[in-house]
């Protein structure tokens, strides 16, 4: 089974996709609270700090009821270099203004919306799993840079999770420092991450779902699959929250959620 954060930090997350099959292999979180009680404290939050929408920029809601909407995984498989990945969200429209005002903005009020496809997406990866039955999964996350935690003060990817009610494993650092893709090509982005990253540590034995929040390239991905199979662990799967979709298409449609 996928490794959950303990009952006493977990978040409430819902998640509507093949709920058996996520019963047998992610620990479910508690439930909402009412929803009419939910709106009545968001209104009066509102009042208290006022903000507006991250998708749309619609006052007085973190997230609006449509850009909540336009949120919702539908997720589907990719390849990079003839690795599959398995993305919930299009980085493109509403999930694109979402994902860029959490990871550089502050805008960690979408964490809980943002948690459900990342989920989604996890539970794809654990379903394509190679036999024997998946057990004790860990799911590995790409390290920040240094720089990167300093101006946001939390790991993106890692708060998600945990706000998925799933914990997540630092099984990787950095070796070299590697500056920031955006801007770069395809030759360039896979230039900058080559072996920048290494195990902690002996990784014998050890199975995981390789998770991160956009996919472009799939040079960090890659990158980091490269460096657990070198320290000796096996690689399961790949998860992310959002695929850039402009240079490559989607290769399969899975099961979308309504």
């Amino acid at each position: 089974m996928l490794r959950t954060v303990p009952a006493h930090v977990r978040t409430d997350v819902e998640v509507s996709v093949d709920r058996g099959y996520m019963r047998r292999h992610i620990s479910p979180a508690r439930r909402l609270p009412v929803a009419a009680l939910s709106r009545a404290l968001l209104d009066a939050w509102a009042v208290l700090l006022p903000t507006e929408c991250s998708g749309c920029g619609a006052a007085d809601r973190a997230l609006c009821p449509d850009c909540r909407v336009a949120l919702r995984p539908a997720v589907h498989q990719a390849a990079r270099d003839g690795v599959v990945v398995w993305c919930a969200l299009d980085y493109s429209g509403v999930a694109r203004h979402v994902i860029v005002a959490f990871k550089d903005g502050g805008r960690t009020d979408a964490a809980a919306v943002l948690a459900v496809p990342l989920r989604v997406a996890v539970a794809a990866a654990l379903r394509s799993a190679p036999p024997p039955t998946v057990t004790n999964i860990h799911l590995v996350v790409i390290p920040s840079s240094r720089m990167a935690w300093r101006v946001r003060g939390y790991h993106p990817v890692e708060l998600l999770l945990r706000r998925a009610g799933l914990a997540p494993t630092r099984a990787l650092r950095a070796v070299r420092a590697s500056v920031d893709q955006v801007g770069l090509d395809r030759t360039a982005r896979s230039e900058n991450r080559r072996g920048s990253l290494e195990a902690v540590r002996s990784l014998d034995g050890f199975r995981c779902i390789i998770v991160d929040d956009v996919l472009t390239t799939g040079s960090t991905l890659l990158e980091a699959r490269r460096a657990v199979l070198a320290a000796g662990g096996e690689v399961v799967g790949l998860a992310v929250l959002a695929e850039r979709r402009r240079l490559y298409p989607a290769t399969y449609c899975s099961f979308k959620t309504d």
